[in-house]
């Protein structure tokens, strides 16, 4: 076997292995970008429906987009994303007063865009 062929031969193996590894990073990050997206919109949406940040606070988990696993996302599927938090006066979570809102949210898939606010009310 010709150097030339062990070369060809390396470069037929390795190729397939250099695009499996390629191929899970860019959807990784597609998905993150979504679901960094998909919180944002579904914590901006809560505040702007409840009054704004100067009398309402969603809960921590809202502000957490740096976490995989998020307490307040409920459904993570090929129809979106849905959260369900709690939110207050502002200040609530850090000083222990009750919440006064809970809040649901359907966001899209690519996270750009509120599908549906299921629940905006009292705690249930």
């Amino acid at each position: 076997m010709s150097l030339r062929n062990i070369s060809l031969l390396i470069a037929l193996i390795g190729a397939p292995l250099l695009a499996d590894l390629a191929i899970p990073t860019q959807a990784q990050a597609q998905v993150q970008h979504s679901k960094v997206r998909a919180l944002n919109l579904a914590r901006g949406t809560a505040i702007k429906i409840n009054g704004g940040l100067s009398v309402y606070q969603p809960a921590p988990c809202m502000f957490s987009t740096g976490t995989d696993d998020n307490d307040c996302l409920i459904r993570s599927s090929s129809n979106g994303y849905t959260y369900r938090f709690l939110g207050g006066s502002p200040g609530w979570s850090q000083y222990g007063i009750q919440p006064t809102t809970e809040t649901e949210i359907q966001i899209s898939p690519d996270g750009k865009s509120v599908q549906q606010v299921i629940y905006n009310g009292s705690p249930r």
